[in-house]
C-alpha cells in the first residue's frame, strides 16, 4: 500500500513517491548546541527515528542527515559568558545532545554535518547565489534578494507584499528590500570568523542548511523536517536560497513539520518559566516512558506535557510490558497444536498487524499505530490467562506469530526492545531481590500449610513496596510497580 504524507508545501496529503526508486533521502533541521536539549528539541528527534524506522521496515534504503548549528548568537553570547572558545561550547552540548537521545533509542542519523566544518562550501553557495542575481553585497555583508525568488512565501503561506507591508520601520537601509536575508555576516569584535572573498565574516543562519543538505543529499530530495516553528523563516528562506543556487525546483518534494510542545495549553518558553531539559525529565521518568509520550501523539497535533501525561504513558507502558511477559511465559509451554479459536486468533493478529501498518503508512499516525499494539497486548493477555487457567489449549504457532509481531510493531515504535545484556546488578539490588524472593517463598510455605491470612498479609506487605505479585503457571512472577 502506498504510503501518504502530509506535505506542508501544498497542504495536504500525498502519495510518497521516491525520487530514486527504492532510496530516500531525509534531511532534519538538528539543534544550536548551546544548552541541554529540552522536551521541545526531543520531539521531532523521536518523530523522525520512528519515520526511518518505518521507512526501512518497508524496503528503503535510507540516508539520514541532520546538522548542528554550531556557529550561532547564542553559542557566541554563552561562550563569551564563561569566558571560553566558542568551540568550547558546542563540543559539550553536541556531547550533551547524544546522551540523551542515546537514552531516547534515537537511532544515530548516517551524517551529522556541522556549520564550521563547511565553511568553503557555504562561501561557494553564496558566490554563486551571487552570480546568479541572488545575492548582493554591502560592506563585507551579503543579503539575498526576496523579489527576485517567484516562489517565495508558497511554503508558509505568506505575501511578499503584506509581508513588506508588516517590516518593522528600523530595518537596515543598506538593504534592497526589508525582507532581504543574510547570507554572510560581516565579522564583528569577539566572535568567530572566515576569510571570504567579501572579507571575514560568518554564514547567516538559513544558508547553512541549503549547503549541507544539497552536499549529502542533491539538489533536489525527498523529506526535509524540523518544527513548525523553522516553516517561517528558516525553511521558507532555505527554499529560496538552495532553489537560487541550483536552479532546481522543488527543491524539497515532501516538507514535514511536527507540531508545538505546550506546557498547560501554552507554548512552552524560558519566560513562562515551564521550560524543561529533558535531563531533568530523566530523573522522575524512565527514558522509554517519555519516548512512549511524545509518540502517543500524531506529529502534528500539539503535545501537551505534564506530570499526568507522563504517568499516564508510564502507566500504559507498563501494560505492553505486561503482554511481553505473558509472551515469555507462553513460549515455555509445549504446543498441542491449533484449535478452531487458536486459528481464528491467527487471523486476528495478522489483522491487526495491517491495521498497524495502514495506520503508519497513512502519514505516520504512530498514535493510532500504537493503539494496535494495545490490541495485540489484549489478545496476548487473554491467551495467556486462558492457557494458564487450562480452558485453551497452548498453540505454538500462534505463540510464535503474536512474539513476532509484538516484536516487529513494537521495533518500528522504538520501545521494548532488547538492548542485550543489562548492566550488572549493584550489591544493593542484589540484597534486594533476594529480600522480595524470600518474601515470595515464605508467602509460598504459608499458603502450602494453608495459612491464607499470613500469605495476604505478606502480599500487602510487597504491594505497599510497591512490589506486584502475579500467579503463572511457571510459579511467581513478581515486578516493581
Amino acid at each position: 500500500m502506498t504510503i501518504k504524507v502530509y506535505n506542508t508545501l501544498t497542504k495536504k496529503k500525498e502519495d510518497f513517491v521516491p525520487i530514486q526508486e527504492g532510496k530516500v533521502g531525509i534531511y532534519v533541521c538538528g539543534v544550536t548546541p548551546y544548552n541541554h536539549p529540552h522536551i521541545g528539541n526531543a520531539r521531532p528527534f523521536v518523530v523522525w527515528d520512528v519515520i526511518k524506522r518505518f521507512l526501512e521496515h518497508e524496503g528503503y534504503d535510507v540516508t539520514h542527515v541532520q546538522n548542528f548549528t554550531d556557529v550561532d548568537d547564542k553559542i557566541i553570547n554563552k561562550a563569551n559568558e564563561e569566558k571560553v572558545t566558542w568551540d568550547v561550547i558546542c563540543n559539550r552540548y553536541i556531547d550533551a545532545y547524544f546522551e540523551v537521545m542515546d537514552k531516547l533509542n534515537v537511532k544515530r542519523a548516517h551524517i551529522y554535518p556541522r556549520v564550521s566544518e563547511h565553511i568553503p562550501d557555504i562561501i561557494q553557495t553564496v558566490q554563486t547565489l551571487i552570480d546568479n542575481g541572488y545575492g548582493y553585497v554591502v560592506d563585507g555583508d551579503v543579503y539575498y534578494r526576496v523579489e527576485k525568488f517567484k516562489h517565495y512565501g508558497e511554503l508558509s503561506g505568506r505575501n511578499l507584499e503584506d509581508m513588506q507591508a508588516g517590516a518593522r520601520v528600523d530595518v537596515d537601509e543598506r538593504k534592497e528590500n526589508p525582507m532581504d536575508f543574510a547570507l554572510w555576516k560581516a565579522a564583528k569584535p569577539g566572535e568567530p570568523s572566515w576569510d571570504s572573498p567579501w572579507g571575514k565574516g560568518r554564514p547567516g543562519w538559513h544558508i547553512e542548511c541549503s549547503t549541507m543538505s544539497m552536499k549529502y543529499l542533491g539538489k533536489t530530495f525527498d523529506f526535509h523536517g524540523g518544527g513548525s516553528d523553522l516553516i517561517f523563516p528558516h525553511h521558507e528562506n532555505e527554499i529560496a536560497q538552495s532553489e537560487g543556487c541550483s536552479g532546481c525546483h522543488p527543491f524539497v518534494h515532501y516538507w514535514v513539520h511536527n507540531g508545538f510542545i505546550t506546557v498547560n495549553e501554552e507554548k512552552m518558553s524560558k519566560s513562562l518559566g515551564n521550560f524543561f531539559t529533558v535531563l531533568d525529565i530523566l530523573k522522575q521518568f524512565e527514558p522509554e516512558v517519555v519516548r512512549f509520550f511524545i509518540l502517543n501523539t500524531h506529529y502534528r497535533s500539539p503535545l501537551d506535557f505534564s506530570d499526568d501525561r507522563l504517568k499516564e504513558a508510564k502507566k500504559n507502558l507498563e501494560r505492553l510490558t505486561t503482554a511481553k511477559a505473558n509472551l515469555s511465559e507462553l513460549s515455555k509451554i509445549i504446543s498441542v497444536g491449533p484449535t478452531k479459536e487458536s486459528l481464528e486468533k491467527r487471523a486476528a493478529v495478522a489483522k491487526i498487524r495491517e491495521d498497524f501498518m495502514d495506520a503508519m503508512r497513512d502519514d505516520f499516525n504512530t498514535a493510532l499505530a500504537i493503539s494496535y499494539i494495545f490490541a495485540l497486548a489484549k489478545e496476548i493477555n487473554i491467551y495467556q490467562q486462558a492457557v494458564a487457567a487450562g480452558t485453551t489449549k497452548p498453540d505454538g504457532k500462534l505463540v510464535d506469530q503474536m512474539n513476532k509481531v509484538f516484536t516487529e510493531l513494537t521495533g518500528i515504535i522504538g520501545i521494548l526492545e532488547d538492548k542485550g545484556a543489562a548492566a550488572p546488578a549493584t550489591a544493593e539490588e542484589v540484597d534486594e531481590t533476594k529480600a522480595i524472593e524470600a518474601k515470595i517463598a515464605e508467602r509460598q510455605e504459608a499458603r502450602k500449610n494453608k495459612d491464607y491470612a499470613k500469605a495476604d498479609a505478606i502480599r500487602k506487605e510487597l504491594a505497599d513496596k510497591g512490589i506486584i505479585l502475579e500467579d503463572t503457571p511457571q510459579g511467581i512472577r513478581w515486578k516493581k510497580q
